[in-house]
C-alpha cells in the first residue's frame, strides 16, 4: 500500500518550565511551528547577540492514536528542525537526542507504539547566547508522520540528478535505497519509475528494474531519458514529477513522488557561472532564518511575500546563512526560480565568540554553541541535511562553513593583517604578507589539535560521497591564508567574505579555482567590482532582509540594519539601488534629507550636492545614510534630494519648476543628487530615456492625518496567515511618512493575532502587543484565520481618526 505522509503540526501542548508537572492544567495548546522566545518582551538584561530575547527549557507533548494498520506497518517521525538540545520520548521510552538546531532528522517509532500514545519533547535553550544571531527556541519547523509498508523506499533515499542535458535530450538519474521486510526475501521486486509533466499527460519516460530480493537493504540506479527537455531556470522554474512504484510479486507496496528540475550548473575560472550553459552573474543575498514578527517559526506565506519582493528587485539567488534552510523555504525557492547556496555550519572544531563574531572571548555556559558536538554529530547532521535537501533544483552549491578561519589562531596570525606593526585597513588593503611568508608562518606557528584544511577536506568528502554533482564552497574571511592552509583544496569554488579588493590577487595567484563573493557589502562598489571582472561568478549581499540579533551592547537596537528590506518586508534605499542595477525595468526613487545634517558639500547657485571626499563611496559599509521619503520641511531650508534610477538621465521638478538634469554616468556612486530650497507642494523626478520621461516618482507635501489605509498583501488565494500594511494618509490620499502614530487592534472575528512590526530597528516594543505603532508612516500586521471557510474581519481604533474596519 502506498505510504501516507501526514503533517503532524496540530494538537500539541507546550509548557515553559524547568521541571514540568505532566498532569497540570497550565499546559498551553499550540500549533507547530512554534518559537516561544519571540512572544516575550525584549529585555536589556539579556544579550543583543540573540536579539535581547530569552531562552529557557520548553516541553512539548502530543497524544495520538496508533497509526499502524493492516496497510501500514512502519511509522516514522520527520522533524525539519528543533532549536535546540532536544530529547524525545515516546510512551516513556527515550528515543533520540538532537543537539544541532538546524538539521532535519528521522525517528523510527514503530517498535514503541501502543494503542494510545504520548510524544514528549524537551528543548533545552538555556544557552540563550549560543549564536551570533537570533535563533528562536522550540519546534520551530514542521513535523511529519510518515507511514509505510515494512518494505519501502527509504526516507530521503530517492536521490535525483540531471548530469546529462542537451537541447534535444536529457537524463534524470535516480539513486534509490530500499528497505525490505524479511518476509519478502527471495520474492520478486520490481521498481518502476515514470517522468510525468502533468497529471493530464501520460508518462514521458519509464524505467524499470526487476530482481530477486536477497538483502534487507539494497541500492538501485535508474536512468530516465527525456526528449526535448523543459529546463528549470531562474526565469522559468519548470518541474517534472518522478513517480516511483515498488512492487513485490506484482503487489504495489510503496509509491513516491519527487519534483525534479532539469538544469545544469557550471563554474568557469575565466568566465564565471553558467546556468543551463547560459552565462549568468549571481545577483544574490544572504538570509538568516527569522521572519521578524514570527521569529524562527516562519509561515510559508511570510517567506513567500519576502522572497517575491526580493525576486522583483532582481535577486536570483539566496545564500542560507549560516545553517541549513527549512523545507518550506527551499520549496519556495524551487517554485520562484531562486538559486540557493545551502550552508551547513558556522562553527567547526572551535567556538566563535557569539558577541564579537571572531575567535572566542567569552567562555561562559550561556554562549556554548554547536562546536561542542561537532566531533560526534557533524557527519550525521551534514548527511541528514544533504539527503533531505538533495532533490531541490534550486540548490546549486553546498557551503561547508562560514568565516571559520577566525577560530584557528595560526591562520589569523599568518595573514599579517593583525600584526601590531601593520597600519593598513583589513577591508580595503591587499594582504601584507606574501604567499611565501604566509606559508612560512603556517609552518612555524604553533599548531592546534584540529587542522582547518583537514576538517574542510573531511566535510567535502562527506558531501561528495552523496552528491558528486554540485560544487562545494565555503565563505572565507581570510582567503589569502585559506589558499595555503589546505582549506581551499577542499573547495570547488572559493567564496570571499568582504574581500573584493583581492579578486585580482586571488585570480592571478590561484587561477585554478573559481571565485564568488559569498558575503558582500550592499553597496554599488561591490557590484562594480563584479561586473568589471568576467571571472567573478557574482555575489551575495549581506543581507537581503534585516534580521534579529548580532546587536551586542547596542540596546535598544535589536536588529542588524544591513538588509535590502527591513524586518517588516518594507523596501529600503539599498533595495532600489540594486533593483536599478539588477533589472531592466526603468525605476526612479526619490529620497530627501536636510542639508544641515548632511556630510555633503552644496553649490546653491547650481543646485549641486557632492561628497567632500570623492572616493568615500568606495568604502561604504553595511548601512545606508539617513534619508527620508517625505517633502515636509520648513520654507527656505536647503534640502538634499537623492534619486536612485537606472535611467540614463533624471530631471528634477518642484512645483513645475525644473532644477536641472543629472546624468547617471557622471555619478560615481550611482546616486543622482540636487541641493534645493524647500518649497511646499510636490517634488518630481522624471527618469529620461532618449529624452522622454519613462518613469516618474512624486512626493507631495502632506497635510494632517485624515484616514488609515488597510492593504492586504496576499501571496495566494488560500493564505492561512494574512499580512496587512497599515498606512496613514492625508485627505488627498498622500502617505504621511514623517510623523508616526499609534493605534489599537480591535474586534477581531475568526482571527488569531500574531503580531505587528514597523521595521524600526531601535524600538523595544514587543511584536505581540496589540497596541501598534507606525514607523515612517506604516506598519505590518499579521493574523491567522481560524476557519478558512468563513469570512473574517478586524478593526483599527485610532485615538483621533476613529475606527477603520476590514472585512474579507
Amino acid at each position: 500500500m502506498p505510504r501516507n505522509n501526514i503533517l503532524f503540526n496540530l494538537d500539541w501542548q507546550f509548557l515553559l518550565k524547568d521541571t514540568p508537572n505532566f498532569f497540570a492544567d497550565d499546559w498551553q495548546s499550540i500549533k507547530l511551528p512554534h518559537d516561544w522566545s519571540i512572544a516575550f518582551p525584549f529585555s536589556s538584561e539579556l544579550d543583543g547577540a540573540t536579539g535581547y530575547l530569552p531562552g529557557g527549557i520548553g516541553w512539548y507533548k502530543k497524544p495520538f492514536a496508533n497509526p499502524i494498520s493492516r496497510l501500514h506497518k512502519k511509522a516514522f517521525l520527520v522533524f525539519d528542525g528543533i532549536y535546540n538540545h532536544s530529547q524525545i520520548w515516546l510512551n516513556g521510552t527515550h528515543l533520540h537526542t538532537q543537539h544541532y538546531g538546524y538539521s532535519p532528522f528521522i525517528i523510527d517509532i514503530t517498535r514503541h507504539l501502543e494503542e494510545e500514545n504520548e510524544l514528549l519533547i524537551k528543548v533545552d535553550r538555556t544557552r540563550f547566547v549560543d549564536s551570533r544571531w537570533y535563533t528562536g527556541s522550540g519546534i520551530y519547523r514542521d513535523v511529519n508522520l510518515v507511514m509505510t509498508d515494512k518494505t519501502h523506499i527509504g526516507l530521503w533515499q530517492n536521490r535525483l540528478s540531471t548530469p546529462k542535458i542537451t537541447p534535444s535530450y536529457a537524463e534524470i538519474h535516480q539513486d534509490i535505497e530500499i528497505e525490505f521486510s524479511e518476509r519478502h526475501q527471495d520474492k520478486t521486486m520490481r521498481l518502476v519509475s515514470k517522468v510525468v509533466e502533468s497529471k493530464k499527460v501520460g508518462a514521458l519516460s519509464v524505467s524499470q528494474h526487476e530482481t530477486k530480493v536477497e538483502k534487507i537493504n539494497d541500492k538501485y540506479h535508474l536512468i530516465l531519458p527525456i526528449k526535448n527537455p523543459k529546463l528549470w531556470d531562474t526565469d522559468t522554474p519548470f518541474f517534472y514529477t518522478v513517480v516511483t512504484e515498488l512492487y513485490i510479486d506484482n503487489v504495489l507496496v510503496d509509491i513516491t513522488e519527487e519534483r525534479c528540475g532539469v538544469r545544469s550548473i557550471h563554474f568557469d575560472t575565466m568566465n564565471g557561472f553558467f546556468l543551463n550553459n547560459r552565462p549568468m552573474k549571481i545577483q544574490g543575498v544572504c538570509l538568516h532564518h527569522d521572519g521578524g514578527i514570527v521569529g524562527a517559526a516562519v509561515p510559508r506565506e511570510v517567506w513567500q511575500r519576502r522572497l517575491t519582493i526580493l525576486k522583483c528587485g532582481g535577486v536570483n539567488a539566496i545564500r542560507i546563512a549560516h545553517n541549513p534552510a527549512s523545507k518550506v523555504l527551499l520549496d519556495l525557492c524551487d517554485e520562484l526560480g531562486l538559486l540557493v547556496q545551502d550552508e551547513f555550519f558556522d562553527e567547526w572544531d572551535y567556538p566563535k565568540d557569539k558577541r564579537h563574531n571572531m575567535g572566542e572571548q567569552h567562555a561562559d555556559y550561556y554562549s556554548r554553541g554547536s562546536y561542542e558536538y561537532f566531533q560526534e554529530d557533524a557527519e550525521k547532521d551534514l548527511t541528514n541535511t544533504l539527503l533531505c535537501h538533495h532533490n531541490h533544483p534550486s540548490i546549486f552549491m553546498w557551503s561547508i562553513g562560514n568565516e571559520i578561519e577566525w577560530t584557528y589562531p595560526r591562520n589569523v596570525q599568518a595573514t599579517g593583517f593583525f600584526d601590531a606593526k601593520w597600519d593598513g585597513n583589513y577591508f580595503w588593503s591587499l594582504p601584507p604578507n606574501s604567499p611565501s611568508e604566509i606559508a612560512q608562518q603556517l609552518k612555524s606557528l604553533p599548531k592546534q589539535r584540529y587542522d582547518i584544511g583537514k576538517t574542510a577536506q573531511k566535510l567535502t568528502q562527506w558531501v561528495k560521497k552523496l552528491d558528486p554533482h554540485r560544487p562545494v564552497t565555503a565563505n572565507c574571511i581570510l582567503p589569502s591564508v585559506s589558499y595555503l592552509s589546505g582549506y581551499s583544496d577542499a573547495l570547488d569554488v572559493i567564496g570571499y567574505s568582504y574581500r573584493r579588493v583581492i579578486y585580482d590577487y586571488g585570480h592571478q595567484l590561484y587561477p585554478h579555482l573559481p571565485i564568488i563573493g559569498n558575503e558582500s557589502l550592499p553597496q554599488w562598489h561591490e557590484w562594480k567590482a563584479v561586473i568589471e571582472r568576467p571571472f567573478i561568478a557574482g555575489l551575495f549581499l549581506w543581507t537581503g532582509i534585516n534580521y534579529l540579533g548580532e546587536s551586542h551592547n547596542q540596546w535598544p537596537t535589536k536588529i542588524t540594519n544591513s538588509g535590502l528590506l527591513d524586518t517588516a518586508g518594507f523596501k529600503k534605499p539599498s533595495y532600489f539601488l540594486f533593483q536599478s542595477l539588477w533589472t531592466e525595468t526603468p525605476i526612479t526613487k526619490i529620497y530627501t534629507h536636510p542639508a544641515s545634517s548632511s556630510n555633503l558639500n552644496i553649490n546653491k547657485a547650481n543646485y549641486l550636492a557632492f561628497e567632500k571626499d570623492p572616493h568615500a563611496w568606495e568604502q561604504r559599509l553595511w548601512s545606508w545614510h539617513d534619508v527620508e521619503q517625505h517633502w515636509n520641511y520648513e520654507n527656505g531650508d536647503w534640502i538634499i534630494v537623492e534619486v536612485i534610477s537606472n535611467c540614463p538621465s533624471v530631471e528634477l521638478w518642484i512645483n513645475e519648476i525644473t532644477y536641472g538634469v543629472r546624468h547617471l554616468t557622471s555619478q560615481n556612486d550611482h546616486i543622482m543628487r540636487w541641493a534645493v530650497p524647500f518649497t511646499a507642494g510636490s517634488i518630481q523626478a522624471r527618469g529620461l530615456i532618449d529624452d522622454r520621461s519613462e518613469c516618474i516618482d512624486v512626493i507631495a507635501t502632506t497635510q494632517q492625518a485624515y484616514l488609515i489605509k488597510i492593504t492586504e498583501e496576499a501571496v495566494s488565494d488560500n493564505d492561512e496567515v494574512k499580512q496587512f500594511v497599515i498606512s496613514i494618509l492625508d485627505e488627498n490620499n498622500n502617505p504621511i511618512t514623517h510623523q508616526d502614530t499609534s493605534f489599537i487592534l480591535d474586534d477581531m472575528y475568526n482571527l488569531d493575532w500574531i503580531g505587528s512590526d514597523n521595521g524600526n530597528i531601535n524600538t523595544a516594543n514587543c511584536f505581540t502587543q496589540k497596541q501598534c505603532h507606525t514607523y515612517q508612516g506604516k506598519t505590518l500586521l499579521m493574523v491567522r484565520i481560524k476557519n478558512q471557510n468563513a469570512g473574517y474581519s478586524f478593526s483599527i481604533l485610532h485615538p483621533h481618526l476613529g475606527r477603520f474596519t476590514y472585512h474579507s
